[in-house]
């Protein structure tokens, strides 16, 4: 009996060392997605090339945080709970890498951007805002992870919305700019480029979100509608 013990407290250190880890990676990726948007907004070439250089170390964390999870798959086999830990945590770090390549397209953007003339350049305060929304929907993903808390997984559901409209008030605006001043295409086409990948950030910290709802209820919320999800987050 206390063998048993020992060997599930073990277990329990294991799991909870790999949530450890996602959450390192978390702030990780958060942190080249600020760097990314401050790179864009100052023009500040070394920032850029920073955020494109450490893309490798969220890769890197992917790999081994991947590696652990197979390793609990193989000599743990856990159930129930635990095997949806499991397959969240490989199911979250997958949209984590996905939310770092997005930084990095950002900065490689941001670059090219940087040899233009600024004074064609379409101002950045919607991109800034709609970055900002999707920054928020990460921290809040990677807190509902931590917590499992569901009323927080809800609310990042909730919010993609507002990247979505975000995103397109940004290509109404820049298709009028094009439009009014064909020298901008080159450059508004790549405003576009920051301005998807800021949309597909938020698309991965709302994956994430729902992966909550998965390990907590045991119900895959990844094709349902907002307020289904919210209902089945309310329920006991």
């Amino acid at each position: 009996m206390a063998g048993s013990e020992h060997t599930s407290k073990q277990f329990d250190a294991e799991l909870e060392a790999v949530r450890a880890r996602v959450l390192q990676m978390g702030g990780l990726v958060e942190s080249q997605i600020q760097l990314a948007i401050e790179s864009l907004i100052t023009g500040d070439v070394a920032m850029m090339n920073r955020v494109i250089d450490d893309d490798h170390r969220v890769n890197a964390m992917e790999v081994e945080i991947d590696e652990s999870c197979s390793h609990i798959l193989v000599r743990r086999q856990p159930a129930a709970g635990d095997l949806r830990l499991v397959m969240a945590i490989i199911k979250t770090i997958t949209d984590l890498e996905r939310i770092g390549d997005e930084a990095e397209k950002i900065a490689r953007m941001a670059k090219l951007l940087s040899q233009k003339d600024r004074l064609h350049l379409p101002r950045y305060h919607e991109v800034k805002h709609a970055s900002e929304i999707a920054m928020d929907m990460l921290r809040k993903s990677l807190d509902a992870f931590a917590r499992l808390d569901l009323s927080t997984a809800a609310q990042v559901v909730r919010q993609d919305e507002q990247v979505d409209e975000q995103f397109r008030a940004i290509m109404r605006y820049l298709i009028t700019f094009m439009m009014e001043d064909p020298r901008t295409i080159s450059t508004s086409l790549e405003i576009l480029f920051v301005a998807k990948a800021i949309e597909r950030i938020g698309d991965h910290a709302k994956n994430m979100s729902e992966y909550v709802v998965y390990m907590v209820k045991g119900r895959d919320v990844r094709h349902v509608t907002v307020e289904e999800i919210e209902r089945e987050v309310q329920q006991p």
